[in-house]
């Protein structure tokens, strides 16, 4: 049975992991950091005193918590006696000029990729501000399998082919499983071999799919990423409203089974080995039809302003695609929709 958006209720919470609820929504529609948003980043265990802690840790914590905008002296961190914590400082405190520096997580987050003055920053608070710049994006959308697919912005995949199927489970959960003996034997395998046989993960389909609000953040759930398949489409979907949001640019985007153009200009690869072998594909290459099988999304792209993109692109479409692993591993980098599309601007 398929899920009527209309009926969704508006506000309904799902991703709370996000920290979204934290956020102010400014008047473009951007997210603003808040106080409390800082706050949860300094009671990280990276950050977080313990009993063992110097005084000198525990007065500077507590100072931002207090006030989580003041400035942090250099020698209020030389002062602490652990030199890893004051390294993880140094890196929350980085994060969180740089977000305070760009105004909102959007702009933050499109500095990064876009940027000189971007700080290294952990993956996961990389990953963390895509989780929560979707719940801004997708608040009010009512269907699951659409933001199932979502999650691969911001959380690796395993990929199995089981009967033509292809399965995506998040790769976090899957190891998860199979270290805690959830999965038993076939969960050590699913580590082991990046294959899926039938385990305790439930696949998210247009039936069942209202299980996914109670279990959101949980990230338990599987999805048949084939041709023709809901997830798939919705996926699409994400992408486009991604593009919207930061790019003000509206799109269409349809999954496809293969490129077939001689007016191939222009393609956007959302990982290193789609990126890899879509550059070769497009060169003439002769690809090995293994290498071929990583290729498991193909999309058609279709920027509606014409005069957003350049001269050479016009009426043109740009392609799409997402690639797993030799290892069967996929991990998404939605930057590349917005720093790689042939716009105008950027020529």
């Amino acid at each position: 049975m398929a899920i009527d958006v209309e009926t969704r209720q508006v506000g309904r919470d799902f991703w709370r992991s996000a920290g979204y609820q934290l956020l102010r929504i400014d008047a473009s529609g951007r997210l603003e950091v808040t106080e409390d948003f800082l706050r949860a980043y300094y009671t990280r265990p990276e950050v977080h005193p313990t009993d063992e802690s110097c005084k000198a840790e525990h007065t500077l914590f507590d100072a931002m918590m207090a006030e989580p905008f003041r400035t942090v002296s250099p020698a209020e961190l030389a002062a602490l006696a652990d030199t890893d914590v004051a390294d993880n400082y140094r890196v929350v405190l980085d994060f969180r000029d740089h977000l305070l520096r760009h105004g909102t997580l959007e702009a933050a987050y499109h500095a990064l990729f876009s940027g000189a003055d971007a700080p290294p920053l952990p993956v996961a608070f990389v990953d963390q501000m895509v989780h929560a710049i979707l719940c801004n994006i997708l608040g009010r959308v009512g269907d699951p399998i659409r933001l199932r697919a979502a999650e691969l912005l911001f959380r690796e995949q395993t990929v199995s082919l089981d009967d033509s199927r292809v399965m995506l489970a998040d790769a976090e959960i899957v190891e998860m499983y199979a270290r805690s003996g959830g999965m038993g034997g076939l969960g050590q395998l699913l580590v082991e071999t990046s294959t899926t046989p039938q385990v305790s993960l439930d696949v998210l389909d247009e039936d069942n799919a209202a299980i996914y609000w109670e279990r959101s953040d949980r990230f338990d759930t599987v999805v048949d990423f084939r041709f023709t398949q809901p997830a798939l489409d919705g996926f699409a979907r994400v992408m486009e409203s991604w593009v919207q949001h930061f790019l003000g640019l509206e799109t269409r985007i349809q999954p496809m089974q293969s490129i077939k153009d001689e007016r191939w200009s222009w393609h956007v690869g959302l990982d290193a080995e789609s990126t890899r072998i879509l550059n070769a594909l497009y060169t003439g290459e002769n690809i090995p039809s293994d290498t071929l099988e990583q290729i498991i999304g193909l999309f058609r792209m279709e920027i509606r302003d014409h005069n957003a993109v350049r001269d050479s692109m016009r009426r043109k479409p740009v392609y799409l695609g997402v690639a797993m692993t030799g290892g069967r591993r996929l991990r998404v980098k939605p930057q590349n929709l917005l720093t790689n599309l042939p716009l105008a601007r950027q020529a």
